[in-house]
Order: C-alpha cells, then sequence, then structure tokens
C-alpha cells in the first residue's frame, strides 16, 4: 500500500471558494479525491484530468480511488453537487442576513460575483465549463448542472416575488442571462467592473419590468 492510503500530507487544500478546508490528516479519504479533483477539474477541465492523474495527485492506489468513485464521472457529480451545496448555502445566508431587504440580497449576489471573478486562477463558472463539456441534456454530469440552474433561477423568481415585479418567471431568467454573462466577463475582461455592471443591468431590467 502507498503511503498515501494511511498518512496524509500537511498542506490545507483550498477550493475555488478560497476558504481552507480543515487540516488534511482529518479529511476523509473521499473528501480529499474531490478536493484533488475540484482542483484539476477547474483548472484544466473535466474531460482532461483523467482518473489516474487524481489518484497521483492525492497518492493513493487505484483500489482505493474506485472504491469511493465507482468511475470518474461518480467523482464529477460529487464535484458539482459540492459546489452546488456551497452556493446554496451562500446563498441561504445572504437572504437570512439580509431579511427582508430584497435589494441587499441583490447586491451582494453580484459582489460576491465580482469578489470570485477577480480570484487567483478564476476560470469562469463550473457549471457553465461543464455545460459545454457534456451538451448532452440526457447525461448524468450535465443534469447534475441542469438542477442547479433550476434552483438557482427559482430562488431568483422567489426574491422577485417577494417585491411584486411582474412576470418574475421571464425576468429571473433574464437575470440569470445577465449573471452567465458577468461570469464570462469576469474571465475575458476586466473583473473589477464585474459586480458593478451586474448589480446596475439587474436593476435596469427590475426597474423596466416594474410599473
Amino acid at each position: 500500500m502507498r503511503r498515501g492510503d494511511d498518512e496524509m500530507t500537511k498542506t490545507d487544500v483550498t477550493a475555488t471558494t478560497g476558504e481552507k478546508s480543515p487540516p488534511v490528516d482529518k479529511v476523509p479519504m473521499r473528501e480529499r479525491i474531490i478536493d484533488a479533483a475540484t482542483r484539476l477539474f477547474y483548472a484544466q477541465g473535466l474531460r482532461a484530468v483523467s482518473a489516474e492523474k487524481i489518484i497521483a495527485q492525492v497518492g493513493i492506489t487505484k483500489v482505493t480511488f474506485y472504491r469511493h468513485f465507482p468511475s470518474k464521472d461518480d467523482l464529477i457529480v460529487a464535484y458539482l453537487e459540492r459546489r452546488a451545496e456551497w452556493e446554496r448555502s451562500a446563498i441561504l445566508a445572504v437572504r437570512q442576513a439580509a431579511g427582508d431587504d430584497v435589494p441587499s440580497v441583490f447586491r451582494i449576489i453580484a459582489e460576491s460575483i465580482g469578489a470570485e471573478s477577480c480570484s487567483p486562477g478564476f476560470r469562469g463558472c463550473p457549471f457553465i465549463n461543464a455545460a459545454a463539456e457534456y451538451p448532452d441534456p440526457r447525461h448524468r454530469i450535465r443534469q447534475v448542472v441542469d438542477a442547479h440552474r433550476r434552483w438557482f433561477k427559482h430562488t431568483i423568481e422567489e426574491l422577485l416575488d417577494e417585491i411584486d415585479v411582474p412576470n418574475a418567471a421571464e425576468v429571473a431568467d433574464e437575470l440569470v442571462m445577465l449573471r452567465d454573462g458577468a461570469m464570462v466577463s469576469g474571465y475575458l475582461s476586466d473583473p473589477h467592473i464585474v459586480a458593478s455592471a451586474l448589480y446596475n443591468a439587474g436593476r435596469a431590467v427590475i426597474e423596466f419590468r416594474t410599473p
């Protein structure tokens, strides 16, 4: 058995969120594998990163890897689901903190997207990236992407309903499209303008729709 199966390295794992995980020697093996996959998948692409590369990164045997993830697709699903859970928890925390102040919720979300766009190693939205690599809507990886995007749109729609915006479903579609554009813009152009541009554009859409 290789050393990595029993002993952890002492390097902290930093996900794309910028948050540090607990010391590696306290992280379960399954989470260690997802941590390594998160770094590699996000930086290099889902299809470009082989299971062998992740195995080498973690320092484990194939038997250990496949015990936790029978296929690479299983690992990609786990990677995307963990990212989705993080985003949902973050937005829930913002909603709870802002209370009835819906404009503040939109402002904080815009600021968060701007901050992420400015973070080192930013490579765009993980879900948009995954959809580009897995365009078949029947593929289970694409289904994870679509489920998260439906959740995000529904959350925006709920916020719009709270401030009585007419045709909330249509406006939510427009705001999600703005969010997608902001994530791409942060990768291709000056990310420092993303937060204010996204918030101002979103506010203009809402005001246009509101009598």
